[in-house]
């Protein structure tokens, strides 16, 4: 069994900043890294799963993981942390998520079976549909307001995608498109019996680490896809570090667990430093709790907090530069314009060299963006706007 390590912060910034953040190649390479990004529809400056691309790949743009989903088949776009890009690697076990799934499923078959058959049915004879391309379409009119909204047709298609009966062949303006889950299935993949639920979990939990990095056993349930109660992850994490696959770190105080190649990370030199900004969901922001820890910066995602009663913003992206998180910036980017709307520093001095690396990281946003131009909203930090109100492509 692995002995605890004692770990300052300092240490842990600089080996965390280089497991997200070193420069990668390729898609391939981030989803080997990171290995799930969640997919959220709001898109202010690009989606959440575009977001933790760029921060990742030089010259990726908005959109541009379609094509290793749904042309490469290397990512398949369904369920993981909430709903995710993940990458067909790993399906032999990814495939216990259906098995949990359940709940929905169960409660739409109670009520509607009628719509789980007959969508299948169409699926099954006209190939992939979005959900307004259904003959089947019934609607409640007395549901408007709730959860759930109107569509009986919708509910079964999210029930049936939610348990992999059903998945997502590609998206139109955002909008699944389903298709049989044994129609969007790499060849080959779906042999074998889905794993037993321990062994799933170790495989989540093993995962996991490896796409953070560093984790508290007590970062929050969506971490963990809401599946993996604090008992069963107790128990895959100490048989991961009696196997050697984790270690146990003391971080200034703070329990957590690192993967042997964060370890390294730990011998190596900074990578040279750059401005990076950091997705509200990304990878390196899921246990937050340690983030405060280690980087002494509190975060929340402010998006269905009421205007009045927020602190931050609407969409604040987390500004890295080399080992620190140096400030907030909230971009709109629509029609060529990247407008930047708040730019709240955190404390301290980010050093001579700060400015250029800004320059470099928001010219490359807006390539990602597809912006001609930067406009700066009033009441920015002087020094913020000027930079970058010069910016053009």
């Amino acid at each position: 069994m692995s002995e605890e390590w004692r770990l300052s912060k300092a240490e842990v910034r600089r080996a965390l900043v280089r497991h997200h953040f070193a420069p990668l190649d390729s898609i391939e390479e981030v989803f080997d890294r990171v290995r799930s990004v969640q997919i959220d529809p709001l898109a202010p400056c690009g989606s959440n799963h575009d977001l933790a691309i760029q921060a990742r790949l030089a010259g990726y743009k908005v959109g541009d993981w379609q094509k290793a989903a749904y042309e490469d088949k290397f990512l398949h776009d369904g369920w993981d942390k909430m709903a995710s890009l993940v990458p067909w690697s790993g399906w032999w076990w990814r495939r216990v998520f259906y098995r949990w799934n359940t709940r929905y499923y169960d409660y739409v078959s109670a009520k509607h079976p009628e719509a789980l058959h007959a969508v299948m049915a169409e699926l099954q004879a006209r190939g992939p549909l979005a959900s307004k391309d259904f003959d089947y379409q019934e609607r409640k009119p007395e549901w408007k307001g709730s959860w759930d909204g109107t569509s009986v047709t919708k509910m079964a298609l999210k029930a049936l995608w939610a348990t992999g009966q059903i998945m997502t062949c590609r998206r139109i303006g955002g909008q699944h498109v389903y298709d049989l889950a044994e129609r969007v299935i790499p060849p080959g993949l779906d042999a074998g019996p889905v794993p037993d639920d321990e062994t799933a979990v170790r495989e989540l939990v093993m995962e996991r680490h490896r796409a953070a990095g560093v984790l508290r056993p007590q970062a929050p349930p969506e971490v963990w896809s809401y599946r993996v109660n604090a008992k069963k992850r107790k128990q895959a994490i100490l048989e991961l570090v009696e196997d050697g696959e984790l270690t146990p770190i003391d971080l200034a105080g703070t329990t957590a667990y690192i993967t042997n190649e964060f370890a390294e990370h730990l011998d190596s030199p900074p990578i040279d430093p750059r401005v990076v900004f950091v997705a509200p969901l990304d990878p390196f922001m899921w246990d937050r709790k340690l983030v405060a820890h280690i980087f002494d910066f509190e975060y929340s995602w402010e998006v269905f907090v009421p205007e009045a009663k927020r602190r931050w913003g609407y969409y604040v992206l987390p500004v890295v530069y080399s080992d620190r998180i140096v400030a907030r910036v909230e971009f709109w980017a629509r029609s060529g314009v990247l407008e930047v709307r708040k730019w709240i520093w955190e404390p301290g001095d980010p050093g001579p060299r700060f400015n250029r690396a800004l320059e470099a990281a928001t010219r490359e946003f807006m390539a990602y963006s597809s912006a001609e131009r930067v406009v700066v909203a009033n009441g920015v930090d002087p020094m913020v706007a000027d930079l970058m109100r010069s910016f053009k492509r």
